[in-house]
């Protein structure tokens, strides 16, 4: 299928074949009638792209925020790496669409194939011939309400969001400075409401539409006929509400919102503008200053719109769907025309000259359609807490399984399962590079980061469609690179389908999951698998390791963790479907920790601070040897954030930060103060295991180890539940 893309990087535009989306639980595959082009932000993000670099990081401030706290945590080279991947990557555009249900996910009831839906969403209405929408980001269209003005749905949601936040009552008078698509509409809805409302832009154009969509006037903002006509209308006082709908750097419309507003006025901020708010005048007349998030309640919730969760309408009414359904009724009872506002329909195949036209100026528009092709000319798409945890025996029939036969002097070949950040940033720029290594296929749901790992690693294809991976006989080893809760299932499937199986940690959220890769292990005879704990591997700790020496007694193991806060809306936060913090990354620590010690834990105690923020972990070895790891999320940003210390035997080993290492005894042993690069072993890690599919020899790391790894990590959890030390059945 097709989708309008861009590079951020090189601004580049195109209309891109991507892989067909899958149809997950939850949501629906629409296929496209009508898409709507927001000539405000998308512009605004066209724009972005072309400029420098200098540009782009004067315009993100947050971004580049983001980007200097990456290199004080993870190195420049790893930042450079992780932000090059996103920069020149293919990013989507649209987030407003009407198109037909094509196929209906598991646990999806209300619509059917063949349905007309609106569907809303950056990620998931995009410009595109078929999409996977979840079932808070469409709604219904109404009966008789034309396809091409349902795709005004999400536009209209904002609008509608942003005339709430303003708690508009019959006979107030409101000012709506912009008068592009989103002041158009909120003009048509506050006029529904029964509200008087002068318009402000300086186009005339503009102008004239709106009033002839009924506002009582409208001027350019430097004329004094929006002032006399605020002044008309409201007796002298002001208005009732000022809605800033306008974009631009300039100062103009929150300067012009205290001018014309009454005492304790309401200004509602719809748009992307500047709000260098004039003290004095905010102050004299105290204004209330709102923001109007997006299409309504809901927005930017995982819980919400990606997993379905509503919200009673008992506590919230207006919800992200609530809004988008009420707008197609309205459309729908005439009470609001769109049809005005469409300035041009375009053909999808001529979409990037749409964008460049719009770009240069060549299209002047309020509003700009896409018409996909119809049906005949697509494409075809195709627990209880218990004070003991046993470590699940690792049962293989027959003995260790072989490594499947490989011809000779052929590359192993490998498919991708997830392409998101740590896959692109981490794993595949050094498989790219490794001699004797085909990247195959890349799997993904969304169908454009298949596309973009194709096209920057060099995949031979890309696919959204994982059991024709699975089934093929070609494909030596699947790596799983997905969202936490996907992994056992995933591994699972791979181990039965008789492949190779790199899984990034955590191998399993729960004990049943475990035990699921465990009886899919015994059912095939198939046990070649290897989870991403990759600090084993690192040189510098392995250095360290070798210049420690052999110990004789028991050791004292000490890791601090500064994890740091969770940036707001990420998706580690969702817990419910996720699992915890710690269960998706204590792995690596855990594994560490083992790894220098020479053996896998029997017991786990641990302790939390007050709402489990940071935790204490102390794991017993059967040496006697103990490790303790601090896992703290509430530490200064600047402090390093792994740091380790072991004691055993008169010496003492000590890691900064995969930085620097050291190593105390009758002589002292420090690495270089300037390393090249945090190397946290990665590279090493994937060197390994590429081998052992070429081989056919061991895997890196034993499958004992890697399961009993797991299995203290999920025992962290119970013992905090139980308060008391949980002790781990050895599986040797």
């Amino acid at each position: 299928m097709k989708q309008v893309v861009q590079n951020y990087k090189s601004g580049e535009l195109a209309l891109l074949d991507v892989p067909v989306p899958g149809c997950k639980p939850d949501g629906v595959l629409v296929r496209s009638a009508y898409s709507l082009i927001s000539t405000g932000t998308e512009l605004m993000k066209v724009s972005e792209a072309g400029m420098s670099m200098v540009g782009k990081a004067r315009s993100r401030p947050d971004q580049v925020a983001k980007v200097m706290q990456s290199v004080a945590t993870n190195g420049v080279p790893a930042t450079y790496r992780k932000v090059m991947g996103k920069l020149d990557s293919y990013t989507p555009l649209g987030y407003s669409l009407c198109g037909v249900v094509e196929q209906v996910g598991a646990g999806i009831d209300d619509v059917k194939a063949g349905d007309l839906v609106a569907c809303a969403g950056n990620e998931h209405a995009l410009h595109a011939e078929l999409n996977w929408v979840p079932k808070n980001l469409y709604a219904p269209v109404p009966d008789g309400l034309a396809p091409r003005h349902a795709a005004f749905g999400t536009v209209g949601s904002i609008a509608m969001q942003g005339v709430r936040q303003g708690e508009p009552q019959l006979g107030e008078v409101a000012l709506v400075i912009g008068l592009g698509l989103i002041g158009q509409l909120v003009v048509q809805l506050l006029t529904a409401s029964g509200v008087r409302v002068v318009g402000v832009d300086p186009d005339p154009v503009r102008c004239e539409l709106a009033e002839r969509s009924g506002a009582a006037a409208c001027g350019d903002p430097e004329s004094a006929a929006v002032e006399s006509a605020v002044a008309e209308l409201t007796g002298g006082h002001g208005v009732d509400q000022v809605y800033l709908a306008a974009g631009g750097g300039t100062n103009q419309p929150v300067e012009l919102a205290a001018k014309l507003s009454r005492d304790r006025g309401r200004v509602v901020d719809i748009g992307k503008c500047r709000l260098d708010l004039p003290w004095n005048a905010y102050y004299e007349k105290e204004l209330d200053v709102r923001f109007s998030r997006s299409y309504g309640p809901g927005r930017y919730d995982p819980a919400y719109e990606l997993e379905g969760r509503d919200y009673p309408i008992g506590y919230v009414r207006w919800t992200e769907r609530r809004n988008l359904a009420c707008f197609l009724d309205l459309v729908a009872r005439g009470r609001v025309d769109v049809e005005p506002l469409i300035s041009h329909i375009a053909d999808f195949d001529d979409a990037v000259d749409t964008y460049q036209r719009l770009k240069d100026g060549d299209l002047k528009a309020v509003a700009v359609l896409f018409r996909y092709p119809g049906p005949a000319e697509a494409e075809d798409t195709a627990e209880a807490v218990a004070p003991e945890m046993a470590v699940p025996a690792v049962k293989r029939p027959g003995g260790t399984a072989s490594a499947p036969a490989r011809a000779a002097r052929t590359p192993v070949r490998l498919a991708f399962v997830g392409a998101g950040n740590y896959a692109t940033s981490m794993l595949l720029p050094h498989l790219a590079q490794r001699d004797g290594v085909e990247l195959s296929t890349v799997v993904t749901t969304t169908a454009l980061s298949a596309a973009n790992a194709q096209r920057k690693f060099g995949f031979a294809e890309a696919t959204t469609d994982l059991d024709a991976v699975l089934g093929d006989p070609s494909v030596d080893a699947v790596f799983v690179v997905t969202r936490h809760s996907s992994h056992a299932e995933l591994t699972r499937r791979a181990l039965l389908a008789g492949k190779t199986v790199f899984v990034e940690k955590p191998l399993a959220l729960t004990e049943d999951e475990l035990a699921g890769v465990l009886a899919a292990v015994e059912e095939s005879g198939n046990d070649r698998l290897q989870v991403g704990f990759n600090r084993r591997f690192s040189p510098l700790l392995q250095e360290a390791k070798k210049r420690f020496g052999v110990r004789t007694g028991p050791a004292n193991l000490r890791y601090l963790v500064n994890a740091g806060r969770l940036g707001h809306g990420s998706w580690y936060l969702q817990q419910g479907t996720e699992g915890s913090r710690f269960v998706g990354e204590g792995g690596h620590f855990i594994d560490t920790a083992s790894w220098l010690l020479g053996a896998d834990p029997v017991s786990v105690y641990s302790l939390a601070t007050s709402g489990n923020e940071d935790l204490q972990v102390v794991l017993r070895y059967p040496d006697g040897s103990t490790a303790t790891i601090s896992y703290v999320t509430t530490g200064p940003a600047g402090f390093p954030k792994e740091t380790l210390d072991m004691v055993a035997d008169g010496r003492a080993l000590r890691l900064d930060d995969f930085v620097r290492a050291s190593v105390y005894g009758r002589k002292r042993w420090v690495s270089s103060r300037l390393p090249k690069a945090r190397d946290k072993g990665q590279n090493a890690e994937l060197a390994a295991f590429v081998r052992a599919v070429r081989t056919g020899g061991p895997m890196p790391v034993p499958l004992e180890s890697l399961v009993a790894t797991t299995a203290a990590t999920l025992a962290v959890q119970r013992g905090l539940a139980g308060g008391a030390p949980v002790m781990l059945a050895s599986a040797r």
